[in-house]
């Protein structure tokens, strides 16, 4: 059997759609249906529904005093979404190799999707008692350090509709499942600019982490150091860990184009 070429599998209508989405680059933020239908060498009957798909969808709008068309909010969404899972891993691989070269405990990168953190990449500690890998992991926020360094930055409104959705199980004796106890936490998390995972998914296991913006200024993910209670204890956080994360944070988030 002959393997077909993957060009003969191309459908000729997304094909159009994504080159008039293409159309907006650099300096052009908006273009009419006569100036598109020139650039794409189709008729306007033809861009006419493309962009009534495309419009439908959210990734084309229609600016009501020009009459022209520009780029909708799907499209920003869809380049932050790559932004997130592309940049955001490819830079943070460095980073999380310092930590553990500087302080030997295990390091995450982890993004916020539908109420749970998502941890996306680890570097480990070559220690033998080290917490076991969680890369792939969906574990609920309002437990996890990474998962409350998203829920502090959030607006009041995004909060209560993420609590709401949120069946805060007390999975140890220091999970904080009172909601009035979570937002006081939260609170101190903004003040401090970290936040610390003190056993409450794991027994024995403690957490402290940073948020991570891009240059939206939008927090898009969370670095963090995860071990043993018994090494990582009150003093040592204080004074190596807390600062170690916070420099990470921030060199992340430079590294995304976040203005320092």
């Amino acid at each position: 059997m002959v393997k077909k070429d993957k060009s003969e599998y191309i459908i000729q209508a997304v094909s159009h759609a994504l080159d008039l989405l293409e159309q907006f680059h650099d300096d052009i933020d908006e273009l009419g249906v006569t100036e598109l239908s020139k650039r794409l060498k189709l008729h306007k009957n033809n861009v006419f529904r493309l962009l009534a798909t495309l419009e439908s969808r959210g990734y084309i709008e229609q600016n009501r005093a020009t009459e022209n068309y520009r780029l909708g909010l799907k499209a920003l969404e869809l380049g932050q979404t790559f932004i997130k899972q592309m940049g955001l891993l490819r830079q943070a691989r460095p980073i999380l190799d310092r930590i553990v070269e500087e302080c030997n405990e295990t390091a995450y990168v982890a993004i916020f999707k539908e109420n749970h953190i998502v941890y996306l990449d680890v570097v480990e500690t070559n220690l033998t008692v080290r917490v076991v890998s969680r890369v792939g992991s969906r574990l609920p926020a309002y437990c996890t350090a990474s998962g409350k360094a998203h829920l502090a930055f959030m607006s009041d409104e995004e909060l209560e509709s993420t609590l709401a959705a949120q069946n805060l199980v007390q999975h140890t004796p220091t999970t904080l499942a009172s909601k009035d106890k979570l937002k006081a936490e939260l609170e101190q998390v903004r003040t401090n600019g970290y936040a610390v995972d003190n056993e409450e998914l794991d027994p024995g296991v403690r957490c402290i982490a940073a948020p991570i913006r891009d240059y939206t200024r939008r927090i898009v993910g969370a670095v963090s150091i995860s071990g043993p209670n018994m090494r990582l204890d009150d003093n040592r956080l204080e004074n190596e860990l807390i600062p170690m994360i916070l420099r990470a944070g921030e060199d992340l988030s430079t590294r995304l184009g976040f203005p320092r």
